[in-house]
């Protein structure tokens, strides 16, 4: 319960102050809105023209005379390296030099900006972005004139495309003209092997019907050996293939493994697995960077964290991979050196049997061996010429830009919101901030535990001066408390005189003396008001009347007590005026005289209330507070710091005052609510204001009785019976 408690408290807390200061929170929204509005009136309409593009990878390998499988490499990054290609200078100078930009961005007239310059804003004015699991691409161009704007954006399009186009042919040519060189190595090497061939059979008179082929016109133990021959060679060949392949391998990076794998017939379902997801998260964290997010910001450290768990488990994949390949190339090369061993054996059983065809057959056989292999890279030659001039097709432009007919920046709403959610969030940072330096008495609870003295009442901000109000006000019932508690709270019974006293100017310590005065005479009371506030008086300017003659010209001998005490408008209510102030004898309230004042007009009337200035400006304040019966402090709503009104609570104590409690004066109900529920009294006496009427007064009912003792209607203060620091 405690905690929860703890809670609302401090939601209403932080509600109260966005209240309190409203209208600060409302002039930083309107400062940030207009100069947000202001911005962007003046900011350059930019049109943006865009082209949707779709890249694709090269879709030609490294030709192999050894392997006949053919594939795509495929690269998870290859999206976000073709945005890095096209911002490349190998791309935009063109683009520059086509249309001329270094004359068109300086302007009409103007002389030409450097070709770097042109550059740089071109860089500036693009916009890429992927369609999400495609391979399209929009390149966007930013500029103030539409037609310019749609006109480079398609010219970075085709120039790309015809750069891919030209670098793809490069590649091929080069690879096929090199395919080419090993074709006519290997023809020449089945010129000369034919060539010994028909020379040992010529020197050795050997008949053979058919020299084309392995088998013709041999012996069975000469077959048996040209079996054996044809199978190593059959494993040289799958072994010269897998150290081939293991090259290869030992050379891959882990974002060509996948590619690799297609070629060398290899089906590995973590490569699979895991090259698609580094893919997907490749361009996601391309994504998130071009939508402002930072290098720092955490979605793009935990995607990098992902691709780098990718990469790590395909650089393992290939690790296992290489090992595989090894183990089969061992293998083969373990088989190769069996099959050596009973080819060498059969060669010899075979020498027996044979003597003067011996090299012819080796030599035959060497020729037939490197026919077949040049038989099969000239298939294969021809097979990749074909393939090439039909798939090549690296980029493909599906949509050109067209003139935008409205401008893309600045995106009005959007900063406008921006500005808004901005305004909002600085004003209340700013209002919090403020309230957070405030260190003036805010709450009742402020005042009751750093002043440790009860609050009295609770007056409302706009109170009139309740004597000129015709009839009774709604605002008159928290005098009418401060009277209740002040009779509750008295330090003594027969305690009847009273100063309002408070540490500075302007917090309507005056005034409040003066309603209450006026009330404890509405109530009953015999009631005397002095102005001893003798530098700046001002209770005949609340009576309305003059200061030609009073509590001075007493203090000087010039005048009675009778002779400065006026009667006013008001029943049961008198007024000493504070007089013509005498600048030689500033310290007359400390006399005897005004001792004796005190002591005569605690004898003729119920209550005397004594106006003086603030404690801590002059002597005064003190005098008269070591002189009252009671000192009721006068604290403003929000003006100065709780260290001040410590200073005046001591200030009192020193000089031996009763001080009995505080008024918390000028609360602003509209904006404190939580001073409402003090003042609802206002809410329920116009609502009923009408249903009351005055009931019969029946014989003997209310003569004899004591009139001045007020009904209590105020909130539960705490009970002063001893003559404390209360």
């Amino acid at each position: 319960m405690n905690d929860t408690s703890e809670v609302k408290l401090h939601f209403l807390d932080y509600w109260r102050t966005i209240r309190v200061r409203a209208g600060l929170i409302t002039l930083v929204f309107l400062l940030v809105m207009v100069t947000a509005g202001v911005t962007t009136y003046f900011l350059p309409r930019l049109y943006l023209g865009k082209v949707s593009m779709e890249v694709r990878p090269d879709n030609y390998k490294p030709v192999d005379l050894f392997s006949s499988t053919t594939g795509r490499t495929y690269d998870p990054q290859f999206v976000q390296t073709q945005f890095e290609i096209l911002r490349k200078s190998e791309i935009l100078n063109p683009v520059i030099d086509q249309l001329d930009l270094t004359k068109v961005f300086a302007g009409d007239g103007a002389k030409p900006i450097p070709k770097q310059q042109a550059f740089n804003i071109l860089n500036a004015s693009m916009k890429l972005e992927p369609v999400r699991n495609t391979g399209l691409i929009d390149i966007g161009v930013y500029n103030q004139d539409p037609d310019l704007a749609a006109n480079i954006a398609n010219t970075i399009a085709v120039v790309y495309r015809n750069r891919r186009l030209e670098d793809l042919q490069g590649a091929l040519d080069k690879a096929l003209s090199q395919f080419k060189d090993e074709v006519e190595k290997q023809r020449q090497v089945v010129i000369e092997a034919a060539k010994k061939a028909a020379a040992l059979r010529q020197s050795l008179q050997i008949i053979d019907p058919d020299p084309e082929s392995a088998s013709a016109s041999l012996s069975t133990t000469e077959r048996t050996e040209l079996r054996f021959q044809e199978s190593v060679t059959e494993q040289r060949t799958k072994v010269e293939q897998l150290r081939t392949e293991l090259a290869r391998i030992e050379q891959l990076k882990p974002e060509e493994l996948m590619e690799a794998l297609r070629t060398l017939n290899i089906d590995n379902q973590t490569v699979q697995k895991n090259l698609p997801l580094l893919q997907d998260s490749a361009a996601e964290e391309a994504r998130l960077l071009r939508s402002g997010l930072g290098e720092n910001h955490p979605r793009i450290k935990a995607l990098r964290g992902m691709n780098e768990t990718y990469h790590k488990n395909l650089s393992d994949e290939l690790g296992s991979i290489r090992r595989a390949q090894a183990t089969k190339l061992k293998i083969a090369e373990t088989l190769l050196a069996r099959l050596t061993e009973n080819a060498t054996a059969s060669t010899e059983e075979a020498i027996k049997t044979k003597s003067k065809n011996s090299d012819y057959v080796g030599a035959k056989t060497e020729y037939i061996e490197d026919k077949k292999i040049l038989e099969s890279a000239e298939m294969q030659y021809q097979t990749e010429r074909m393939k090439q001039k039909i798939d090549i097709d690296p980029a493909k432009i599906w949509s050109r830009a067209e003139r935008p007919l409205a401008p893309a920046k600045p995106d009005v709403p959007m900063y406008l919101i921006g500005a808004a959610i901005f305004g909002i969030i600085l004003g209340i940072a700013l209002a919090f901030f403020i309230e957070y330096l405030d260190t003036s008495v805010k709450t009742l609870d402020d005042v009751e535990r750093f002043l440790q003295i009860p609050v009295l009442a609770v007056i409302p901000r706009g109170v009139p001066i309740l004597m000129r109000i015709k009839g009774d006000h709604p605002d008159a019932e928290a005098y009418r408390i401060l009277r209740a508690n002040i009779e509750f709270n008295k330090p003594t019974p027969d305690a009847k005189t009273m100063t309002l006293i408070s540490g500075g100017p302007g917090e309507g310590k005056s005034t409040t003396l003066n309603n209450l005065a006026y009330t404890c005479s509405k109530g009953g009371y015999n009631v005397l008001v002095v102005d001893c506030d003798l530098r700046r008086p001002s209770q005949h300017l609340l009576f309305e009347t003059d200061n030609d003659r009073g509590l001075a010209d007493y203090l000087e001998g010039k005048a009675s007590i009778d002779a400065i005490t006026r009667t006013t408008k008001i029943d049961n209510l008198s007024f000493i005026p504070a007089g013509s102030f005498p600048t030689e004898n500033v310290g007359m309230l400390n006399s005897q005289r005004m001792t004796d004042l005190i002591q005569r007009v605690k004898t003729q009337y119920d209550l005397v209330f004594f106006d003086s200035p603030p404690i801590l400006g002059v002597s005064d304040g003190s005098v008269l507070t070591s002189e009252m019966d009671m000192t009721v402090m006068v604290v403003q709503h929000r003006r100065f710091p709780r260290a001040m009104l410590l200073r005046v609570k001591q200030a009192v104590h020193q000089v031996g005052g009763a001080l009995v409690g505080v008024v918390l004066n000028n609360v602003d109900k509209k904006h404190d609510e939580g001073y409402s529920y003090y003042n609802a009294y206002n809410e329920y006496y116009t609502a009923n204001r009408k249903e009351r009427r005055p009931a019969p007064v029946q014989a003997g009912q209310g003569q004899g009785q004591d009139q001045r003792r007020p009904v209590a209607v105020a909130p539960v203060v705490h009970k002063n019976d001893n003559n404390s620091d209360y």
